[in-house]
């Protein structure tokens, strides 16, 4: 069966960081990047246009997509395919509980659920040490995802990782230990 993870949480809670630590534990893991279609950071997505995500729209693959900082940004039906060839295990950065819904119910594989938090204060101070030039724009994203978490009190998690406390390295280690051991071939 198909494995992937989903990391869940706000920005700068270490996502990018992660799927960097859980690359060096193994080159299966390789990050899921999300075709985006606006302006702004490239890094790490798939640039697409208009047409191409009407196009996929209309063949029914986009699994999900959200509207944020101006851009859209989609998770879709062959990004996923092409990520998980060879047996690779794709890491997919969401934001947004509908889009943990969405892809664990539209796109059948072992999905490992891991929430990755942060406290508001460390997101205020590693915004713009990555470089983020909208870091009041990620603050009030740290408040969409807390409030979109407590509008779902049920969400279920195989893993809860607090990035204020765990390094990088120790959170990739928990993941990929949750992973081998929820995995149906264990």
């Amino acid at each position: 069966m198909r494995q992937g993870i989903l990391l869940y949480g706000p920005p700068a809670a270490g996502k990018d960081t992660v799927t960097a630590a859980l690359a060096e534990l193994s080159p299966q893991y390789v990050a899921f990047t999300r075709l985006k279609v606006g302006t702004g950071k490239t890094q790490g997505y798939r640039m697409g246009t208009p047409e191409q995500l009407a196009k996929l729209d209309a063949h029914g693959d986009v699994i999900y997509r959200n509207e944020r900082y101006g851009n859209v940004y989609v998770v879709d039906r062959p990004g996923l395919e092409q990520a998980m060839e060879g047996g690779r295990i794709p890491v997919v950065h969401l934001g947004q509980m509908v889009g943990m819904a969405q892809v664990t119910t539209l796109f059948p594989a072992h999905w490992v659920r891991v929430l990755l938090w942060c406290s508001k204060e460390t997101v205020a101070l590693r915004s713009p040490q990555r470089g983020d030039t909208d870091t009041a724009a990620r603050l009030t994203a740290w408040d969409a995802t807390q409030a979109d978490l407590a509008a779902h009190p049920y969400a279920q998690w195989e893993l809860s990782v607090d990035t204020d406390t765990a390094t990088a390295a120790e959170a990739a280690k928990r993941i990929d230990a949750t992973l081998r051991a929820t995995s149906p071939h264990a």
